[in-house]
């Protein structure tokens, strides 16, 4: 158990600042289209603080992360978004929503370069050990955000992005399955279907990892 704590508070400041800057990119790309709600109320920021739901960023996956065999994921407060305001629309919406994962990808790819230029010094210690255990961690966990987040099912990011492009005669539908979303979701990680989200996640890892 104490192992499994240690790597927690290793693994946590990269969780923390990863979710952060998901949100952060939507607040960004919301401000930019009109809609400066997430600035006005301080979350245009990397200040994690702004971004943590004590339940979603810290019990929950404390929690998930010292149970085997489960998937680890945690959410931050969502960024309040004004979709009156946006230039575009449902169009705006979605570049809203898709800058989420897009950040988290832009994330995995500097995180991966940085792991990569640290393996080119070819040099063992244990602090470079320690360094490159995080940066890999990271890389891992910011492609798991990023696909995750696809998913399709509100409250996530893929909800968003559908919804911009479904033709309006669907959304109705759509918005009132969305209701039930967080239940599906729920549902789909008792039954292990989210597990499948780990596919593309090892897969891109392969590429981008050393």
């Amino acid at each position: 158990m104490t192992e499994k704590i240690q790597l927690f508070l290793v693994f946590f400041p990269a969780f923390l600042f990863s979710l952060s800057f998901h949100e952060c990119a939507h607040a960004w790309v919301a401000n930019k289209l009109g809609d400066d709600t997430a600035k006005v109320m301080g979350r245009l920021t990397l200040n994690p603080l702004a971004h943590i739901d004590w339940i979603g960023t810290v019990l929950f996956p404390l929690m998930m992360f010292l149970m085997p065999g489960l998937l680890l994921f945690g959410w931050a407060k969502p960024v309040p978004v004004d979709v009156s305001r946006l230039k575009g629309g449902r169009k705006g919406n979605l570049k809203v929503g898709a800058a989420g994962p897009l950040s988290n990808i832009l994330l995995a790819l500097v995180f991966a370069a940085l792991l990569h230029a640290l393996a080119s010094f070819r040099l063992v210690n244990n602090t470079i050990f320690i360094v490159g255990e995080i940066l890999q961690t990271a890389v891992y966990l910011n492609l798991m955000l990023a696909f995750f987040n696809l998913i399709p099912i509100p409250p996530l990011d893929g909800s968003q992005i559908l919804a911009g492009l479904l033709p309006e005669k669907y959304l109705y539908s759509f918005e009132k399955v969305g209701r039930y979303g967080f239940w599906i979701l729920f549902a789909a990680l008792y039954l292990g279907v989210l597990r499948y989200v780990t596919i593309p996640v090892y897969w891109m890892a392969r590429i981008l990892l050393p």
